[in-house]
Formats: structure tokens, sequence, C-alpha cells
């Protein structure tokens, strides 16, 4: 199928952040996108003023039955009518990710997959790209604090896509430069096991283009396994790597450093934001824009003026009476990494962390991992845990988390309880994680703690 012909195109589940993208993608080319999600949120409401027809129950008398070609997200419930609808009068019924899939086989594809790290690598390799001049059409899993999107556009036939592992979409993608960041179990009520998640990234790599380059970051666990025509190694600062940092320095919430490469380097980079997992990331890259012959004076201008991805390691406020960092952390690795850079970087301060787990069976696999991580803190809030998809298991809630951590300093609030909590307490380091509606809370928060 000739994307680019499409004229009227449907979205079951518009709303999503990477359904979100491909919308734009077809609005931006002209074509009437239009489509169904379940709530009205800050997201479609843009979407809509961009010009889509977007409601908000499931009626078959609201679609669009000239549509050329149906979108849907797998997060979509099979008892849907609208979707149904299509399938039984033979529309084209297509998943997002094989949309993708024909975006990677047309353009020159970057795209960035592992448990970790992936939304924040597209959005800096894209971001980076755009600000150099090459240009590149960005399909992200976030919002760019820069530009407010998760979607830009360019004449120029490249594309980054955050590969996306949950229901094994990213094996429909033909990428020409792949990222792999990390083989780390999750998505076990997809995957079933650690090995059977593993076997998925390996052939992930064996998609890769005759000819193209895998990014992997070093030490990953069956390397070996992992095929491409190109094979490069990134760390944080293993000069194992074929590429990684040096000389690094914290700098006002941010770092300095050099990124450091076989026979290349590039000097006195600065990010201006946290994480020193954010170092690793830029260090991905930066090797990306440096394979594409990118200046390296252009890429130290751009980068120094990236200001993030909405919900990672985002400054919500940062004074010098409080800070307080608003992040999408829900895998256990993720915290740990959120926890120990925040504390790195504000030392001295009480770290107090407010989570809200995401998924009973993502609880359930990983408690031991999440009680370890969280433990790292000074005092930790749990909120219950948020759904998603699915529905209650006995004996699996937020209560499982706080009976296996070591620290004593821990409760359990309704969202109701964390706002009073911040109310009173008004800590002068806190952190939200969590991948479910915590963000509902970010701008409340922001608002106690800035008046502090």
């Amino acid at each position: 199928m000739n994307v680019l012909e499409l004229k009227r195109i449907y979205f079951v589940g518009i709303g999503g952040i990477g359904m979100s993208a491909l919308a734009r993608y077809f609005r931006q080319r002209g074509a009437a996108v239009s489509g169904y999600d379940k709530t009205e949120t800050e997201l479609t409401m843009k979407l809509a003023e961009e010009g889509m027809e977007i409601h908000y129950a499931d009626d078959v008398s609201l679609i669009d039955k000239e549509a050329e070609l149906v979108v849907y997200t797998p997060a979509i419930p099979a008892d849907h009518k609208e979707l149904n609808w299509f399938r039984d009068n033979n529309y084209p019924v297509y998943k997002r990710s094989d949309v993708l899939q024909w975006i990677t086989q047309t353009s020159f594809a970057i795209t960035v997959a592992g448990t970790h790290g992936k939304t924040t690598i597209s959005t800096m390799t894209a971001y980076l790209l755009r600000e150099t001049g090459l240009g590149c059409n960005a399909f992200l899993g976030g919002v760019s604090v820069n530009y407010e999107r998760n979607y830009w556009s360019s004449d120029n036939n490249v594309a980054v896509i955050e590969a996306d592992e949950y229901d094994r979409s990213f094996l429909k993608l033909h990428p020409d430069v792949a990222v792999l960041t990390a083989m780390d179990p999750d998505h076990l009520d997809i995957y079933g096991t650690a090995e059977e998640m593993e076997k998925a990234f390996i052939q992930y790599t064996k998609n890769i283009k005759p000819g193209g380059t895998l990014l992997a970051k070093h030490g990953l666990k069956r390397a070996s396994d992992l095929s491409a025509s190109s094979i490069l190694t990134y760390s944080l600062q293993n000069d194992a790597a074929d590429i990684y940092a040096a000389n690094i320095v914290q700098k006002s919430g941010g770092y300095v450093f050099d990124v450091v490469g076989e026979d290349w380097s590039i000097e006195k980079l600065h990010l201006p934001i946290g994480g020193m997992h954010n170092v690793e990331n830029a260090v991905a890259a930066i090797t990306i824009a440096h394979l594409l012959k990118i200046d390296s004076d252009k890429i130290r201008e751009a980068l120094a003026a990236f200001r993030g991805v909405k919900r990672r390691f985002e400054y919500v406020v940062k004074n010098d009476k409080a800070v307080y960092i608003d992040d999408y952390a829900h895998h256990p690795e993720e915290l740990a990494a959120l926890i120990s850079s925040a504390k790195r970087l504000f030392h001295g301060r009480k770290c107090v962390v407010a989570f809200q787990p995401h998924l009973f069976t993502r609880t359930r696999d990983l408690a031991d991992g999440f009680a370890h991580s969280l433990d790292m803190a000074d005092e930790v809030i749990l909120l219950d845990i948020y759904p998603a998809r699915e529905l209650p298991i006995e004996g699996v809630s937020s209560q499982m988390i706080a009976d296996k951590m070591a620290n004593p300093s821990k409760t359990i609030l309704s969202k109701e309880g964390l706002l009073e909590y911040v109310k009173a307490a008004k800590p002068d380091l806190f952190i939200t994680a969590g991948a479910g509606d915590i963000d509902q809370l970010v701008k409340p928060i922001g608002e106690i703690l800035a008046s502090k």
C-alpha cells in the first residue's frame, strides 16, 4: 500500500502517543484524518485544533465510512463496535505497527528499541537531526519539550521511529540504523518469559536492512546473538565500548562531557537536563548524528539547547527551595536510574518519591525489583496500581511492594492524600514516577512546590 496516496484515514484510539504521531503525519500530508478515543485529553484537543474530527463514543454512526485505511492500536478491546464494523465490512484495517513498517521500507529509517531509554534517545536523535539542518520525520512515544510535539516532518526522507516492544510490534520495522538500549524483562503478559523477550530483541536486529548498522548498549546479555552488517556498542563511561562518554562534570542540574569514538571525538558537550542515564542516551543520539556525517560544532550547539522529553527526568520546579522531578519510570531499572541520579545531583536534600505502579502483571512479576529500587529513596509514597488494560489479580497490590521494602519510611496514599502530603510536608527534593495517570497530579503538585 502506498500510504502517501491515501486521502482519508480513520484511527481507532487516535489519542495514544504513538497513534497521534501517525495521525499528524497523514494530516500534515493533506489527508482527511478522523478517529475515536475513549476520553478527551490535552493531546486529542490539540489534534482537533489541527483539523482532525474526533469523537469519544464507540458509535458506528459517527465513523468515516469513506475511509481508505483504518488504523488501530492493540490497546483497543476485542469487542469494540467501530473496529469490528470496519472488519465486518472488509475495510483495510491495520495496526499502527503495519503503517510504521511501510514507512521504514520507503525511507532511511532510524529505529530505537529497548526496555529503557528509547523515548529519550529517539527524541534526542530527531531533535539533533532537525536542529542541525538535516531534517527528519519523527514518530515519538513522548512529547518533546522543545517543540511540544511527538511528531515533526521534513522533506528529507529520513524517519526516526521509537520501536515499541509491546505486542511485538517492533518486529515489523526494517531500519537502516537500529538502536538497542536494553533487554531487561518487561511485558511478560505478552512474552511469558524473559528468554522469549530476549529472542524478540534478537529478531529485531535481524530485520536491519542489508548494509545497515546496529548501535547496541555495551554489555547486553546475548550480545553475540545480535545481528547486523555493522555493530557498534555504546556506554556511559566504559571505555571497552566503541563509543562512550568521558570527563563528565555536573553543571547546573545537567552535565558537561566528551564523547569518544574509535577514531573520532566531540569535546565539551553540554546536556542541560538531569540524569546520568541521559548522558548515556546522549552518547547514542550523538553517535547517530556522527554516522550521518553531521558537523561536530552543529551537534554541540544543538545539544546545549535540548530541553528533554515531557515526563523523562522533567524539572517541573527547580529553585533554591524545591526541586520537583516528574518521570515516566515504570520499571525497577528506570526507577533506580532516576533516584540515584536525582540524589547525586541534589546531594544533601531529602529525596521523597511518589510511585504509581503500572499494571498488575508487571507489579506481580517485578515486585522484588521495585522494592529494591524504591529503598534507595529517603521516603516513599505508593499510589494504588494503575490497571490500564488489565483486570485486578488477587493478592497483587501496592502493598505487595511495600511489604518487600526494607525502608521503614513508606506509606500508601490516595491521589488526594498525596496532594495533602505535599501541602503539609513541602519536600525539598520530590519525585513523581509512573506510567499511569499520576501525570494528572503534576500540575497541582508543581503549583504547591513552586509557591514554597
